[in-house]
């Protein structure tokens, strides 16, 4: 998974790098907030952050509240690292809409965990979208199947869209991921064999 850091001080940024590629992540440095939200303004940018409260440029929370209110739908996964460490300053970061907060310094870790709990986070949520993208798909499909479908009242062909006339198989086929296997049910078996057992044995 992509991670952003946004971090100003060279030293932590440099140890922060370290870490997480030790750890397997894929890591995108901003040495200050305006890098970083130009980065999180590209396609395919990282959802997972983590950001330094206080640099130049736009600030860590800054950042969290301008993701929150551009794509309010979209899973992002922001931790919050800063040299406060106390609890009206973790729940500032909080209220902001941060994810998670930790102090500097940090410990390696906490800091693992945490940033693993984000990467289960984002993975989740990435998954529940495409969930519900499927859902929605499924919902329109059956939404082609509402309304008034004019029908033979012999024959039973449906007339589509285009005035084209189409057996019901193959109509529900056409609006639907339906598939159909042709048998025969009871009464229609019983006026078979009695159409059969009712033949006349040809002459001669």
């Amino acid at each position: 998974m992509k991670v952003l850091i946004a971090e100003d001080d060279i030293p932590s940024c440099l140890m922060l790098e370290t870490m997480l590629t030790t750890w397997g992540y894929s890591v995108t440095v901003a040495a200050d907030g305006d890098a970083a939200w130009k980065i999180l303004c590209e396609p395919d940018h990282p959802r997972l952050l983590i950001l330094d409260w206080m640099m130049p440029g736009i600030e860590g929370p800054a950042i969290v509240r301008r993701l929150r209110a551009r794509s309010p739908e979209t899973p992002y996964y922001s931790i919050i690292i800063t040299s406060r460490s106390d609890p009206d300053s973790a729940a500032s970061a909080l209220n902001i809409g941060a994810d998670d907060f930790i102090g500097k310094p940090f410990n390696s870790d906490e800091l693992r965990a945490r940033v693993a709990v984000g990467y289960r986070t984002n993975c989740l949520q990435a998954a529940l979208s495409e969930h519900i993208r499927d859902l929605s798909q499924a919902l329109t499909r059956v939404r082609q199947l509402e309304g008034i479908i004019p029908i033979c009242m012999h024959c039973k062909k449906i007339r589509d869209d285009r005035s084209d006339w189409k057996q019901l198989e193959q109509y529900i086929t056409d609006h639907s991921e339906a598939v159909f296997s042709h048998g025969i049910c009871p009464a229609c078996a019983e006026i078979e064999m009695n159409a059969i057992k009712n033949m006349k044995p040809a002459s001669g």
